[in-house]
């Protein structure tokens, strides 16, 4: 028998449990793991006033009288469409100007996060129509369901479904087995190259050196630092930070195998630094800030120590963050995400589906064109 239960907390459910479910690529993924959806919660970054109602739609099987989770999909009620990186602001202006509430609807993704990853959890794949049939049945009390950033084989599973698919582009470096730096600039064009070169000597000669710090490594200091760095950035773009410093303490305890703090030092100060997190295969930037402007100081900071980084430990992608046109020519190569949405209006369903199929074809002709523009020289690994 199995029991479908909707959870306003992952409180009730331990690491281990959560953290079986989905295969190896869910459970190595860092934004998938209890440790790191519970501390958003505990941290007060979901929940409460923020717009993000945690939801988890869970299914649980009766087995010889013991109850197991046997599936889950992280689920939010919002009722903004902040934090998501896949925008669809346009869509909720529509519904507004012809009087109806697009607000609150159900979303599927990872909070502040555009990071590829499973996003239905589950033991088999019955639990997973499960799962989707029961999220498609929640969003029938509100304006829509939206499934973000999820893979390629969840997307072809809810086209099935009835959801329609959206495309964009991110970039992420590619490790070809290099050597060192020098073997990865081998492979670019010789403008590239000497672009890159140019652009890390004028860091060097200022004098910032860096520290490279795996989570067990982290300081309280470091930390202290870092989120002055996260909290100024979103502040000289005149944004609210999403996350909070508590959040950071708690994944710097709770998964520090899965983190990476990258410090830029000048004068034997911190000026500046970038929070990545990684699995074995796949190393993600995320955030960064500085305290001082120093010319070129965020591609350094935020790419090519990371990209030493991942030639020196053997990692084969670095994932650089949502969008970013400016990726290309420092060796990142354009890679289509997915989206899969469902909206309850049949009229803005239809529309919104006209949309998508216009907007497929151009990001198909825009990852085309990027691809005409990669940035190594011909005969050079891509």
């Amino acid at each position: 028998m199995t029991d479908i239960r909707i959870l306003d907390s992952l409180e009730s459910i331990s690491p281990d449990e959560w953290n079986s479910l989905g295969d190896h690529a869910a459970r190595s993924n860092p934004f998938l793991k209890h440790e790191f959806l519970h501390a958003l919660h505990t941290s007060g970054c979901v929940g409460g006033n923020t717009g993000w109602i945690p939801q988890f739609l869970t299914t649980w099987t009766d087995k010889d009288s013991t109850t197991s989770l046997t599936g889950a999909m992280p689920l939010y009620i919002k009722q903004h469409s902040y934090g998501e990186y896949v925008f669809d602001w346009a869509w909720a202006d529509a519904y507004q100007r012809s009087g109806l509430a697009y607000y609150p609807k159900l979303l599927s993704a990872i909070p502040f996060s555009p990071i590829t990853g499973q996003r239905i959890l589950a033991i088999n794949n019955a639990e997973r129509s499960r799962l989707i049939d029961a999220a498609i049945q929640l969003a029938a009390d509100f304006s829509s369901l939206h499934i973000l950033f999820p893979t390629g084989a969840e997307g072809e599973e809810l086209e099935k479904k009835g959801l329609m698919l959206r495309r964009n582009v991110q970039f992420h470096w590619q490790n070809q087995n290099y050597d060192n730096f020098e073997h990865f600039l081998s492979a670019l064009s010789s403008s590239k190259r000497k672009k890159i070169r140019q652009e890390r000597r004028r860091v060097t000669e200022t004098g910032v050196r860096f520290r490279v710090l795996e989570g067990k490594d982290i300081a309280e200091s470091d930390w202290d630092f870092f989120g002055r760095c996260y909290a100024r950035t979103y502040r000289e773009h005149g944004s609210m930070p999403y996350l909070n410093r508590a959040f950071f303490g708690l994944i710097g305890q709770s998964m520090p195998d899965n983190l990476l703090l990258i410090v830029a030092d000048l004068d034997g100060k911190p000026v500046a630094s970038a929070l990545n997190f990684m699995s074995q295969d796949v190393l993600f930037g995320r955030y960064w800030g500085s305290v001082q402007h120093i010319p070129m100081l965020h591609f350094e900071t935020c790419y090519y120590q990371a990209i030493e980084y991942c030639i020196n430990q053997k990692i084969a992608v670095f994932e650089g963050g949502a969008q970013g046109e400016h990726k290309l020519s420092r060796g990142f190569l354009p890679v289509e995400t997915l989206s899969a949405h469902w909206l309850a209006h049949p009229e803005f369903s239809s529309a919104i589906k006209r949309f998508l199929d216009r907007e497929s074809a151009g990001i198909e002709n825009y990852v085309d064109e990027l691809n005409e523009r990669a940035p190594f020289r011909k005969g050079a690994p891509d």
